[in-house]
């Protein structure tokens, strides 16, 4: 791993602690919860997650089994040498998440999902293309 990498936040470990973030925010888990589901405190999953505290790969079997997801979903989107996507790179420098992994973007999707009617699902699409369009 490059110095550069570890100076700015951007390291594998950063990147696979920010996947484990993006999953457990997305299934509506707390760090809290799954602490108690991987027999660690909460305060060990937020070092996780920040990347500051290195996952072993049985404690991400472990995480992949309890959060159900392979654990190839930790890595996706790492380029073969390990190197981190330009946006999370971006995301990283500037002390902040790419907005697949802000908070309000994973309760939107969240509570999209739960819409069971199709044409109110694809009513909220069209709106939100639209105000997306105007917005530039």
């Amino acid at each position: 791993m490059l110095a550069a990498e570890e100076e700015n936040g951007t390291s594998v470990d950063s990147y696979v602690g920010g996947r484990v973030r993006l999953r457990r925010t997305l299934i509506g888990m707390s760090q809290e919860k799954l602490g108690e589901a991987i027999g660690l405190t909460f305060q060990q999953v937020q070092k996780y997650e920040r990347g500051a505290n290195r996952i072993s790969a049985s404690m991400l079997h472990k995480i992949a089994q309890i959060l159900d997801v392979p654990i190839s979903f930790f890595f996706d989107g790492l380029g073969p040498q390990g190197q981190i996507p330009a946006p999370a790179i971006e995301a990283a420098v500037e002390g902040g998440r790419p907005p697949s992994e802000r908070r309000e973007t994973l309760e939107l999707v969240r509570a999209y999902s739960r819409i069971t009617e199709s044409s109110v699902r694809d009513s909220i699409m069209a709106l939100a293309k639209s105000l997306a369009s105007h917005n530039g």
